[in-house]
């Protein structure tokens, strides 16, 4: 029993808002020409209150949760009807438009149940958190922005446009929106900052008082004050209406439907965006966990049920709930109490209103939507870059102008712009690495670390991260085409994926320019921890070829390419050795020899390449260390024969070193061979800096070409014979 009387306690407390809000939100409503039928407005707020208390009550996560009609959800429904009486008062200004405007707010709310009973069944109610942040406050700041101006349009009976201004000038007018400014910074200097249980109530019945007295001691009556402006006219009782009659349904311009769409749909994206959001509004402030889906279910079935009863949306309240909570309600009773007391204003609500100055609800409304304007345009500043709160205030403007579609389309495009622009200046290399400080890690001998130590900037390696598309592949790819620049010696890149979330078609755009560098500089890409999604996406644009190694593990990848640095300098080390004996061989010193090598200049080429061809200036001689080589001469019909044929420890061209006369022959690769050649600069040099080692070359020459004249000459008599 003290539970449950705990429980009413605090429903009682947030009954309080319920009731001032909902008088406030039927008049944002039904302003304007749907003044005359305020006491339908009044049943449908008080309906959807009751209804959406209940069901909340009994299955919300939350025991203590509270829904009414909120002031974004209402803003959204008074934009909705008021486009509806604008196209048809447009087409027909005596058409009636009370079954039609309770018809629509019946309409939109089953629609918004049956889409956020959808996200909850679904689970697709979290994909409304993908929505960009500013596009969202932007949003809920268009909804404060168009609760001021309905704020206005309550206390003056005249929106504010630049057309209509001249409405604005009379003091009665005046005074009436300067009376609303100031019950709004009362109720900011007050109620704001305390926000206790009974201070709200206590406040309007404060400016209720103030107001009649203020009348009574200008001498102006109760009547007078109605007939001037300065109070509302009383409604007669609350008029229920069901709006699903036949004839109604049948007069019902279902032609204007597809121009309503755009409110419509804001309707829904606010009572799902306000719902999510105050959902979790509540689980910080009350340090609950709710379920999610459930509140999604629960909130759909329960604007479902209002919808059919007439009422307008509604969602869980944070205010409600919250004040509910601390005043000691925490089980389902306290949602209950409310539904009691809604059910109850549908017969007390047009006393109250009778009495009640415009300036107090208007000042209300005008504190609701000036502090949402607020929280998203002034407090939402500090938490947004400014790329972000220009493109917030951005779809205010166009949303005030245009409309909530236009808004959040553009406002979409803008936060997917932002947000590109913000992901390529993410950093898509976590760290770079090489050879000599990284390496695999399988243990080498001392020899082999020295040599790694020597050539490990052979290997240079990039461990990426994040979402690669085209903003940041593109810098990948400046970035790897400057660090080849600056490390020509390198000839293996490493690529790790282990980090990299995904990446797009024009991203491995990027990679295939990446490859086309590392082709023109002879450097092999090896790729690690590469995804399948990743690599589609890579062999689609033609970066991963036969060329391009595709390695599961960094370790592994590391170990081949030291692997293939240690054979290649020891296949160079044993070939300089080789060279270094022969050339001892022909000199008598190894001095000598490593003087000439260093003179030299080491050429590979495959079977068939041409060295040389018949009538080239002879500007070198060739040291054939490895492999053979033909001399080829014309023959008939185009052919080519050869003459003679050179093998490993061989020289060739010595005689156009000396005598500077052209090429008499072509000189051809028959296999892949490996020569060393001595140009005419180099040799000049040598004669110049050391002309023992000089003549000791041209005596070598000597001696060659002297065997080669014998063996000539034997040739020349064996065929004489």
């Amino acid at each position: 029993m003290r539970g449950a009387l705990n429980d009413v306690l605090g429903g009682g407390a947030a009954s309080v808002l319920t009731v001032t809000f909902g008088l406030s939100y039927a008049l944002l409503i039904f302003s304007g020409p749907l003044s005359e039928h305020l006491s339908y407005g009044l049943a449908a707020t008080f309906i959807a209150s009751a209804v959406l208390a209940t069901i909340l009550a009994l299955g919300s996560s939350l025991p203590f949760a509270i829904a009414a009609p909120d002031s974004s959800t209402a803003a959204v429904s008074a934009i909705l009807t008021s486009s509806l009486v604008e196209r048809m008062t447009a087409a027909d200004p005596s058409t009636p438009l009370l079954a039609p405007v309770l018809i629509t707010l019946g309409l939109s709310t089953i629609v918004t149940g049956i889409v956020l009973c959808g996200f909850g069944i679904s689970r697709m109610g979290r994909a409304i958190r993908y929505v960009p942040y500013p596009v969202v406050g932007g949003f809920l700041g268009a909804t404060g922005l168009l609760i001021v101006l309905g704020a206005i349009r309550v206390i003056t009976g005249h929106r504010l446009q630049f057309a209509t201004l001249g409405q604005f000038a009379n003091p009665t007018t005046l005074s009436e929106l300067g009376a609303a400014c100031v019950m709004a910074l009362v109720l900011y200097l007050t109620w704001h900052r305390s926000r206790t249980s009974f201070g709200l109530p206590v406040i309007l019945v404060g400016g209720v008082i103030a107001a009649h007295l203020a009348f009574w001691l200008a001498g102006i009556s109760p009547t007078e004050a109605q007939a001037v402006g300065w109070t509302f006219q009383p409604p007669p009782s609350i008029t229920f209406m069901l709006p699903w009659h036949p004839t109604a349904l049948e007069a019902y311009p279902w032609h204007l439907l597809p121009d309503l769409s755009g409110d419509l749909i804001a309707v829904i994206f606010v009572t799902a965006t306000s719902t999510l959001f105050n959902t979790a509004g509540i689980e910080v402030a009350a340090q609950r966990e709710a379920n999610l889906e459930q509140e999604l279910n629960v909130t759909g079935l329960a604007n479902i049920l209002a919808g059919a009863l007439g009422g307008y949306a509604g969602c869980i309240s944070v205010s409600r709930s919250i004040l509910s909570f601390n005043s000691g309600g925490i089980g389902r009773f306290s949602g209950l109490t409310v539904a009691a007391v809604s059910v109850l204003m549908l017969a007390v609500a047009p006393v109250l209103l009778g009495y009640m100055p415009k300036f107090v609800l208007g000042g209300l409304l005008i504190y609701l939507g000036a502090d949402q304007l607020h929280q998203w345009i002034v407090e939402s500043r500090r938490r947004l870059s400014i790329v972000e709160y220009l493109s917030l205030l951005a779809i205010i403007v166009i949303i005030a102008k245009w409309g909530f579609v236009s808004g959040i389309l553009i406002g979409v495009v803008i936060g997917c712009a932002t947000f590109a622009l913000s992901a390529a200046r993410i950093e898509s290399i976590k760290f770079s690495f090489n050879g000599t400080e990284y390496r695999s890690s399988l243990d080498r001998s001392r020899d082999d670390q020295v040599l790694l130590t020597e050539h490990g900037g052979k290997i240079q390696g990039l461990n990426l991260q994040s979402y690669l598309f085209f903003g940041s592949a593109n810098r990948l790819y400046q970035y790897v085409k400057a660090m080849l620049q600056r490390h020509p010696e390198c000839r293996y890149l490493v690529f790790d994926f282990k980090l990299v979330t995904g990446i797009d078609s024009s991203a491995a755009y990027s990679f295939a320019q990446i490859k086309r560098s590392a082709d023109d500089r002879d450097v092999k890409l090896l790729l690690v921890h590469l995804a399948p999604a990743a690599e589609k996406a890579l062999r689609s644009s033609g970066f991963v070829s036969g060329e391009v190694s595709i390695i599961p593990e960094l370790d592994h990848a590391l170990e081949r390419c030291e692997n293939e640095i240690i054979s290649e300098h020891q296949g160079l080390e044993q070939e300089e050795a080789n060279l270094r004996d022969w050339f001892t061989q022909i000199l008598g010193t190894e001095d000598d020899a490593t003087t000439l090598i260093h003179h030299c200049e080491r050429i590979e080429v495959d079977s068939g390449d041409i060295i040389v061809n018949a009538g080239d200036a002879a500007d070198s001689m060739y040291f054939i260390l490895d492999g053979r080589v033909g001399i080829m001469i014309p023959a008939s019909q185009g052919t080519t024969t050869r003459v003679r044929s050179l093998g490993r420890y061989t020289t060739i061209g010595e005689m156009g070193l000396i005598a500077h006369v052209p090429r008499s022959a072509t000189i051809q690769a028959e296999v892949a061979s490996v020569l060393y050649a001595l140009n005419t600069h180099q040799f000049d040099a040598i004669k110049e800096d050391d002309p023992a080692l000089a003549q000791k070359l041209l005596t070598y020459f000597v001696a060659v070409m002297a065997e080669r004249l014998t063996f000539a000459n034997r040739t020349i008599a064996a065929l004489r014979r």
